[in-house]
């Protein structure tokens, strides 16, 4: 199976930017756990992003996209993103020191990612009208001009990290 670009209806570029944040986010995840880098440290990296990025993005997807279509697809968006919260609750509430913990948030979320890019994102530029779409990428355009800026102190995930 040839895996070919996907054509992202230009509206909603952003959302698909944002996307790859995520998944490099995952990508930092599991480089911390190959490392053996202390769980308590991977988990101040995930709140982190958590609060700064990511639970507002899955907050914009529904408000300005899952909520205008009443189909399955949007609801397992809006269900997976559920699910990520209460996995997030589980890694912060339970003094969770299992890494597969960790690597199963990171994993779902991939998943997730893969699904709304391949699966989702497509259905919802079929079925949405352009006039919606227009409001998504000025929407983006205006609140998140640019990228998401990962600034975290504690690079973790870089190639010449020495755990202090």
């Amino acid at each position: 199976m040839e895996n070919k670009p996907i054509k992202r209806n230009k509206h909603m570029i952003a959302l698909s930017h944002d996307h790859h944040a995520g998944l490099l986010f995952c990508w930092k995840i599991k480089e911390g756990l190959r490392k053996d880098i202390p769980l308590h440290k991977i988990l101040k990296y995930i709140n982190f992003f958590w609060a700064g990025h990511l639970k507002e993005h899955f907050q914009e997807e529904e408000a300005l996209l899952f909520n205008r279509l009443d189909d399955s697809l949007t609801r397992q968006g809006i269900s997976e993103h559920l699910m990520l919260g209460a996995r997030l609750d589980h890694l912060n509430h339970y003094e969770n020191e299992n890494a597969a913990e960790y690597l199963s948030f990171a994993e779902l979320l991939i998943k997730h990612i893969r699904f709304e890019e391949r699966t989702l994102f497509p259905h919802l530029e079929t079925h949405l009208p352009e006039s919606a779409l227009k409001l998504v990428g000025a929407f983006f355009s205006e609140k998140h001009p640019a990228a998401f800026n990962d600034d975290f102190p504690d690079e973790f995930w870089a190639k010449n990290y020495v755990l202090s």
